[in-house]
């Protein structure tokens, strides 16, 4: 996995899940297999009793025999019959069982991603592997993946059939495939890679599309609007070109197999009336025989197409499945530091930043040789103009991202290492991003605390400020949000984001401009009211209105990426340094913007 992609599963990965996914549903599998074999085998009767027939009438049977024969070949056909609509139901219910286990696996990977994963892989790709991804394994355990094991028992007892007639007969019609063979491994070399680069660009197309509908406005006000298109266009081309080269190899691999099906009838035809003419087999069993290799084309024909379906589902499992890998990969390339996190438990909420220096990819150091230590129980307030690095250390802070140089640990354990659960309850980032999910308030609420009562509920609102407009709603905490629902503005979003926070409970809280949506008198009151609520946590505050420094314990003062001041607000002020000029600035009305 190259930095910014989502890893690819590979070959190896992905044989190992699709037999952990058999294993989870063993018996179900065994009985599927126990079916279509029972259902091939019912099949096999009908020619080998018309090549019986065909004897019989030679050596001057009458209709009485052939009647009783035809009587076993209606029987045979109805038994295949049921037996195989048995086998398909059952195969369609393993599928669709498998199909939720793969669903509610990629659910909690998804969840269990870094954040630091996701922004540089972007969403187009994780939405690509969440809906057509899955959705095309789940066509392949729903209908491909019953259908090819129906059709390769069945191939396998019709040649098996065969090869008990007359072995030479069934080494001719084996032999007659080779074309076929030869086409299919050709096909497969290629197949899996060209469906993999299919299923990248189609993500960058998505990823693109996303990101310029999410900007609009942006992209309007800047006169972007060429320079996207071009790269929309770029991506939709090379989207093109891969999809034309897996049609490529569809249009050499079937024409070559819809020839080849012909040779195996006509090869046994051929030696069989050779063989016959010199008395080594019956008519009735080259007759047999042939029927077995015409039915034979049938399953063939079904298990090439399925194949060509598994190397496309194959490589959308892969994508799928690639996500198991990000936990072990980001632990080596910044969600750990080089220990595992499941073992760590910091022995304090003492924070320590030592020597920190970061860069972005593709861009220069933001942070350059930080120093910073956070007490337990402190109100730290972080400020300085735009650019200075304030967002960036906040992320270093909760973990979301590993220094490129130096340490940020909490109890003397790197917090980029610690595992996602212990993380949550140790340090939370909140922002003035907030997201409002489908469901109830109460829904809304639990996520941070599954076991909250209603009376915690009401506690973390009414710290938060919030319990007012929660209360008028029609149905309380049972209100429907979202579509179709009750509609919540930023400054509701932003409020039911801050109780889940109460909700969660964490030592340490950092708020990057998490009351911004606010206006003035609710940010004063949700400050006030968190900071009592959170009276002996940690609070570590990306200040933009300065009123928040002035209320901290400290305040720490960032300038082009480095920290150029610590100490009260009092301190600061009287020292007439670069927070005592901000200070004046905001009190004359014009607070500086902030941002990364």
């Amino acid at each position: 996995m190259s930095r910014g992609q989502l890893p690819v599963a590979g070959r190896a990965e992905v044989r190992r899940a699709s037999l952990r996914l058999v294993r989870a549903d063993g018996r179900a599998f065994a009985a599927v297999v126990a079916l279509n074999a029972a259902a091939s085998a019912a099949g096999l009767a009908g020619p080998w009793l018309l090549g019986r027939i065909i004897d019989r009438v030679r050596a001057g049977a009458g209709v009485e025999a052939v009647d009783r024969a035809a009587l076993v070949i209606l029987g045979c056909a109805v038994a295949q019959l049921l037996l195989t609509r048995w086998a398909r139901y059952a195969g369609y219910r393993f599928g669709e069982r498998t199909l939720a286990r793969v669903r509610e696996q990629f659910v909690d990977r998804t969840l269990a991603l870094p954040a630091s994963v996701v922004e540089r892989a972007g969403t187009g790709d994780l939405t690509a592997r969440g809906t057509a991804d899955v959705a095309t394994v789940g066509t392949t355990l729903r209908d491909a993946g019953p259908e090819l094991l129906i059709n390769l028992l069945q191939a396998a007892f019709l040649l098996g059939a065969v090869f008990a007639i007359d072995p030479l007969l069934g080494v001719v019609g084996v032999l007659a495939l080779a074309p076929v063979h030869v086409v299919l491994r050709w096909y497969l070399r290629r197949a899996r890679d060209g469906y993999l680069a299919e299923g990248a660009a189609n993500s960058r197309v998505a990823e693109i599309v996303g990101a310029t509908a999410a900007g609009a406005r942006t992209v309007e006000a800047f006169g972007l609007q060429r320079r996207r298109s071009a790269v929309a266009r770029e991506a939709l081309e090379e989207s093109r070109r891969r999809r034309f080269y897996t049609l490529y190899l569809r249009s050499v691999f079937f024409p070559v197999v819809e020839v080849s099906y012909l040779l195996p009838v006509a090869g046994v035809l051929v030696l069989g009336g050779v063989l016959h003419e010199r008395g080594a087999v019956s008519l009735g069993a080259v007759v047999a025989a042939a029927l077995y290799l015409r039915q034979f084309e049938g399953p063939l024909d079904e298990i090439l197409v399925r194949m060509e379906q598994l190397q496309s589902s194959g490589a959308s499992f892969a994508r799928v499945e690639g996500l198991a890998e990000v936990p072990e990969q980001a632990a080596s390339t910044g969600r750990g530091q080089g220990v595992s996190g499941g073992l760590l438990v910091p022995a304090d909420d003492r924070i320590d930043v030592t020597g920190v220096r970061y860069a972005y990819d593709r861009g220069g150091e933001v942070l350059r040789g930080v120093d910073l230590s956070v007490r337990p129980g402190e109100r730290l307030a972080v400020v300085g103009p735009s650019g200075a690095g304030k967002t960036t250390l906040s992320r270093l802070l909760a973990g979301i991202d590993a220094p490129t140089r130096g340490s940020v640990t909490v109890g003397g354990v790197p917090v980029s290492a610690l595992e996602p659960e212990r993380l949550r309850r140790q340090v939370v980032l909140v922002t003035q991003e907030h997201h409002v999910f489908l469901g109830t308030v109460r829904d809304n609420l639990r996520i941070a605390e599954p076991s909250a009562s209603d009376e915690e509920l009401w506690d973390a609102l009414a710290a938060v400020g919030a319990d007012g407009w929660v209360r008028e709603l029609p149905g309380g905490l049972d209100t429907e949000l979202g579509d179709g629902g009750h509609r919540t503005d930023g400054q509701q979003a932003q409020q039911l984001a801050l109780a889940r926070v109460v909700l969660a409970d964490p030592h340490t809280l950092i708020l990057d401009e998490a009351t911004a949506l606010l206006d003035p008198a609710t940010a004063r009151h949700t400050e006030r009211a968190l900071a009592a609520v959170l009276r002996g946590r940690t609070v570590i505050a990306i200040a933009h209105r300065l009123h928040t420094a002035h209320d901290a314990d400290r305040v720490a003062v960032m300038e082009g990426g480095q920290l150029t001041e610590l100490g009260t607000h009092d301190a600061l002020v009287t020292a007439g340094g670069a927070y005592a000029r901000l200070w004046r600035t905001w009190h004359g009305g014009s607070a500086p913007s902030d941002d990364r």
